[in-house]
């Protein structure tokens, strides 16, 4: 699907979609409880829907009773035979999944697409090997069997934050104790906050030393009959920065402002900027104002950094992203995609091995773009023709449908300034 979005500012408001990540959290969470858990959320993407499907074929049952609302029924018993698990291009769903499959002793396939089966497994697959687990990996293909046995755990924090937070909620499960220790520098913490926020709502803590996780085990999960899932701020950041590529601003509602999102900091971001940021009407409204270049640490916050850029371009002076790196093993080379959209636009931007260096102010104008796969360049690029003298054509732009179906409605929907 191409679609070609026209230049010019924007104003409106949007209504955004539930949290994908918190909603991978609960799903799991209440498919492992003891009691089913009714779940309201606003809008379902693939990858939540992959790992409704997994969840599924390990002895769940999840099914959407009206518009807007999910009844969980928990995994009651061990799966028998081997279990397909169709985890499209979602690492949550892959890397979450695992240890679910470990503390069930289910055996399972995993099947992965686009560059999920490039995406860094290690060292967590030989942590999990080393605790009862077998897995081997043929093409896009992933097969696991064995049961998870507690111990000690331990990961690096540089790598993926996902592989922590996928033993925090399988690790509970387990009669004894276990602890996760963490090495070097952890990456985006907020998102395992987020999970022992989840944990905690299931009426089991976890207590943190330094760096050292410890799970309580053997209480069994306990949701709330009824819980709603907060919208998101990964999400929402396109129609943030929207906002604050237009003087007349967008209002952008459905958000949590007491929130262990870590994507929230793009509000603060855009403070620094220089954009105006208001709380207003239950949600959060932003324009325009001198824009002028920052520095943006993109270890916390690696999804927030095409869209960020695309402001960058926008602003006078410089803007340095640093601490990158991880964002060349997302859906796509996500540095390399990011210099490239830019580019085509008319910005001047240099790629560094873990960075972006974009000297703002320059005209852009319209282009033809290719997301290469991934919806995040796919709706930085719809943001960027707001700054734009010509159209903005992005090709496979169905790619946004991964955790963003409805992006394009909600865009055209707005207003022309």
């Amino acid at each position: 699907m191409t679609v070609t979005f026209e230049p010019g500012q924007r104003s409106g408001k949007v209504f955004i979609p539930s949290s994908k990540s918190q909603m991978h959290r609960l799903l799991i969470c209440a498919a492992l409880s003891k009691e089913e858990t009714m779940i309201t959320f606003n809008g379902l993407s693939e990858d939540i829907s992959a790992t409704i499907q997994c969840l599924n074929a390990l002895g769940a049952d999840i099914q959407e009773m009206e518009e807007g609302t999910l009844k969980v029924i928990p995994i009651s018993k061990c799966p028998e035979g081997q279990r397909t698990l169709e985890c499209g291009e979602s690492g949550s769903t892959l890397r979450f999944m695992l240890p679910v499959c470990g503390v069930l002793g289910a055996d399972a396939v995993f099947h992965m697409k686009g560059r999920l089966p490039e995406r860094p497994l290690s060292p967590f697959d030989e942590e999990l090997k080393k605790h009862g687990m077998r897995l081997r990996k043929e093409k896009d293909l992933l097969y696991a069997s064995g049961t998870l046995v507690p111990g000690q755990y331990s990961l690096p924090g540089n790598v993926s934050s996902q592989f922590i937070s996928g033993l925090l909620m399988a690790l509970p499960l387990l009669k004894d104790q276990s602890r996760i220790e963490v090495t070097g520098k952890i990456e985006s913490q907020a998102y395992i906050k987020m999970t022992m926020d989840v944990l905690s709502l299931c009426g089991v803590g976890c207590t943190v030393k330094g760096q050292t996780f410890l799970p309580i085990c053997g209480k069994g999960y306990s949701l709330p009959n009824k819980i709603a899932a907060e919208g998101d701020y990964s999400n929402a950041a396109f129609f943030l920065c929207l906002g604050a590529l237009s003087q007349a601003g967008i209002q952008v509602n459905g958000l949590q402002e007491k929130s262990s999102q870590g994507d929230k900091e793009v509000l603060s971001i855009l403070s620094r900027f220089g954009a105006t940021v208001e709380m207003r009407e239950g949600g959060y409204f932003v324009k325009g104002g001198e824009l002028h270049g920052i520095t943006i640490d993109a270890g916390p916050i690696p999804d927030l950094i095409p869209v960020l850029s695309v402001v960058a371009a926008c602003a006078k002076g410089t803007t340095e992203v640093i601490h990158a790196a991880r964002l060349r093993l997302k859906e796509s080379d996500r540095l390399s995609t990011t210099a490239e959209l830019l580019q085509k636009l008319g910005a001047d931007v240099k790629e560094q091995e873990d960075g972006l260096t974009i000297y703002g102010g320059k005209k852009l104008h319209g282009a033809t773009i290719s997301p290469h796969g991934d919806h995040r360049i796919a709706m930085s690029a719809a943001v960027a023709a707001s700054a734009c003298s010509e159209a903005v054509t992005v090709e496979n732009c169905e790619c946004t449908e991964k955790s963003y179906p409805r992006f394009k409605e909600d865009f055209q929907n707005l207003s022309m300034c």
